[in-house]
């Protein structure tokens, strides 16, 4: 190191050497400022890790505390989306001018008002009139619904133009929407002029709960139709084999139902599930090639009294009756009340039932 003297004899550092001190002292000062930064983000860092942890305790304890309340109340919840599970949805299939069979059925055997949200509530039991809506949507006939659906809030709509036709289309438009809409055990379809025995259907479905694919009704297998003109006439008849082949076993239209892993598969396959002229065909149809469990169970497809009133009587109650020749309860809208009343199981039934 060199010294230059200063005129008062002091000693100051070279050029050289006063760029080495420079250079040592922001070196220094540079580690400081790294070192100060660094704590102070640490302390930071650990205020908002502190908070994160804070506010996921309290909402695992929220969480904690619905489930608590849920299963308090009855109401299970699903492991996979944390949201209240149900135990069956029921879409009623009704069409626009069918409002007097909607209401011989509120009439008789659908719970109105408070003891319809008790069942939902306390039985995990959804029960809604299934609809779309009209070729000219927000016409006449769709606030005709609107309006009877603010009266009893008992409706879902599809988006889904309706036509008799067109009743597969439906058919696969309220498994999707109901699977959107309703976490559940089992998705039931039935007709507005069907007589059901809720308790019993419900006791039927419950014994059925290992089978995770269930595909639940009265099997049948009816001929498929090449006549041009009837009733029921198959279009695509060539594709079951020689004429006056029968279809395959598949389940009455007038209800069925099926578990929820079969509603997931009809989701997420809706666009390429092929439709059939008849919905209760083309249901079966989906469902060929699948490691399906067909469970036929004779009470859902009862006749009206004498066949109902007398399996009742021989405490054999049926959960749906009908009259075949009719593919529904002739006349249903006067006559329910009257089946509702023989055929019908106890009032206290659905109440005391274990699913």
């Amino acid at each position: 190191m060199s010294f230059n003297k200063s005129r008062g004899g002091a000693a100051v550092l070279g050029g050289g050497d006063e760029l080495v001190l420079r250079g040592t002292i922001s070196k220094k000062w540079t580690l400081l400022l790294c070192l100060a930064s660094f704590c102070i983000g640490l302390i930071f860092t650990n205020r908002a890790l502190d908070k994160t942890i804070s506010n996921l305790e309290m909402e695992l304890a929220s969480a904690k505390a619905s489930q608590e309340e849920s299963e308090l109340n009855g109401a299970p919840l699903s492991e996979s989306t944390g949201k209240r599970r149900y135990f069956m949805v029921i879409g009623i299939n009704t069409a626009f001018s069918s409002r007097k069979r909607r209401d011989s059925l509120r009439a008789t055997w659908m719970p109105q008002g408070e003891k319809r949200r008790k069942l939902e509530e306390e039985k995990g039991i959804i029960i809604r009139f299934v609809i779309g809506h009209s070729a000219t949507s927000g016409g006449i006939l769709d606030r005709a619904i609107d309006a009877e659906d603010r009266k009893h809030g008992d409706f879902m709509r599809l988006d889904h133009v309706e036509g008799y036709l067109e009743l597969a289309a439906k058919t696969k438009s309220f498994f999707v929407t109901a699977l959107s809409m309703w976490d559940a055990e089992y998705y039931i379809k039935v007709d507005d002029d069907v007589h059901v025995n809720i308790a019993t259907l419900g006791n039927i479905l419950a014994k059925h709960r290992s089978k995770p694919r269930a595909y639940i009704g009265c099997m049948k297998s009816g001929p498929v139709l090449a006549q041009k003109g009837v009733r029921y006439h198959e279009p695509e008849y060539w594709k079951f084999g020689e004429w006056g082949n029968k279809y395959f076993r598949h389940a009455t239209g007038q209800l069925y139902a099926i578990s929820k892993d079969l509603a997931s598969y009809i989701s997420i396959n809706q666009h390429v599930l092929h439709k059939y002229a008849n919905e209760d065909v083309s249901l079966g149809a989906w469902f060929i090639g699948l490691d399906v469990e067909h469970v036929d169970d004779r009470r859902l497809c009862c006749g009206t009294q004498p066949d109902c009133e007398w399996k009742a009587q021989a405490g054999n109650v049926c959960a749906a009756s009908f009259d075949w020749s009719c593919s529904g309860i002739c006349k249903s809208a006067d006559r329910m009340k009257e089946v509702h009343q023989r055929c019908g199981e106890n009032d206290s039934a659905i109440w005391s039932a274990k699913f």
